[in-house]
């Protein structure tokens, strides 16, 4: 059983400044300032994977952190591309993998240097890589810089890849708003050196809802698609929202193939985004499940056609899709419909294709969605 026995202690100024300010505030004249925490905290008792050290700040949480595991390596940021950071002694899958769990999945971001991301992004990305290259994982310091929104689906994100990969992770905060994502075997408040075991919990549920919104929707999504910035003019638009705030977006297009004597009314994913803030829930194909779900209650097959490996792999190993075509290239071909010949293409990517086979959604809440 580790046990904490800190004092810090510093000598106290005597300058004219410290005299004046004793004075107008009453402070006892005192030589050294002391701080000190003392206690036995049962962190081995059961196994875990991840711990969690929080208090208002200057409650000792980064003395504590450091005293029991460490100070937490400084990481370097040199390359033009923030994938080129990464040790090089991990695969491009090692680290697609992570930079997906943290929900770091802008493909266009990972081109380019550290010193160009946005607070968010260099977040996530460092989040990444000590998930990937430590073990233990140590961050002082855990999510103050984001948005709280960010900072509770990062903290869920860390979580389920620590568990995964069964490595530990100890992270110190001032926010108490990431407890219930980070989920923590263990919880240590140096304020009162309170010490306490918690069980795996059910993450707080999203409000989500999913309505059309306009085509010029895409302009806020175009710039985080890892394939290009084009949408479709006769795509029709899906917003997924969370909390009444716009989180994912989908471009719908009716890719008709003719079979035999009679054509086949088939809709595809032409885009597919969540913005960077959302990243890591798994909204992206929780969109596409809903409108798979409503486009099949209306007599009509859904298709996706996903490039990104990480989402080539959610479709595969979710019981609502059904695996077409395994990722390769398309070739340009002529798909001949009952009153024209279009020519289709998927631009040479390396693609995969599934078509929705999961539950129908209710007829009146799809024909609402989708009319």
């Amino acid at each position: 059983m580790p046990r904490i026995d800190i004092v810090k202690k510093v000598r106290i100024s005597s300058s004219g400044r410290a005299r004046q300010l004793e004075g107008l505030f009453d402070v006892p004249r005192k030589e050294q300032s002391i701080v000190e925490w003392h206690g036995d905290l049962a962190i081995d008792s059961d196994e875990w994977n991840v711990g969690l050290i929080i208090g208002p700040s200057g409650s000792g949480k980064s003395s504590i952190l450091q005293y029991l595991f460490g100070k937490s390596a400084d990481l370097k940021w040199k390359a033009m591309s923030i994938i080129d950071d990464f040790d090089s002694k991990k695969s491009m899958t090692d680290i697609s993998e992570v930079c997906r769990a943290v929900g770091f999945n802008t493909i266009p971001s990972w081109l380019r240097p550290y010193s160009v991301l946005s607070n968010g992004e260099r977040f996530r990305v460092e989040l990444a890589r000590r998930l990937l290259e430590q073990n233990p994982i140590i961050m002082d310091e855990f999510t103050s810089i984001v948005d709280r929104q960010v900072a509770k689906i990062a903290a869920h994100a860390a979580q389920k890849y620590v568990r995964k990969k069964k490595i530990r992770f100890v992270a110190a905060s001032c926010h108490y708003d990431i407890v219930d994502w980070l989920q923590p075997d263990w919880i240590l408040e140096p304020a009162t050196m309170k010490f306490q075991r918690r069980s795996l919990r059910r993450r707080p549920n999203l409000e989500i809802e999913i309505a059309r919104v306009p085509h010029s929707t895409w302009e806020l999504f175009a710039p985080f698609h890892y394939l290009s910035a084009e949408l479709a003019a006769n795509a029709k638009c899906f917003g997924l929202f969370v909390d009444d705030r716009i989180a994912a977006f989908a471009g719908i297009l009716h890719r008709p193939i003719s079979g035999g004597r009679f054509q086949q009314n088939i809709f595809g994913v032409s885009r597919v985004v969540c913005l960077p803030d959302f990243q890591g829930l798994g909204l992206g194909p929780i969109l596409c499940d809903r409108l798979g779900a409503a486009y099949k209650s209306l007599g009509f097959r859904f298709r996706n056609y996903p490039a990104h490996p990480g989402f080539v792999r959610t479709h595969f190993e979710s019981e609502n899709w059904r695996l077409i075509k395994r990722p390769g290239i398309f070739k340009q071909r002529n798909i001949i419909s009952a009153t024209s010949s279009i020519r289709g293409t998927f631009g040479g990517r390396p693609c995969a294709t599934f078509e929705y086979c999961g539950p129908v959604m209710a007829r009146c809440d799809a024909e609402r969605l989708l009319t």
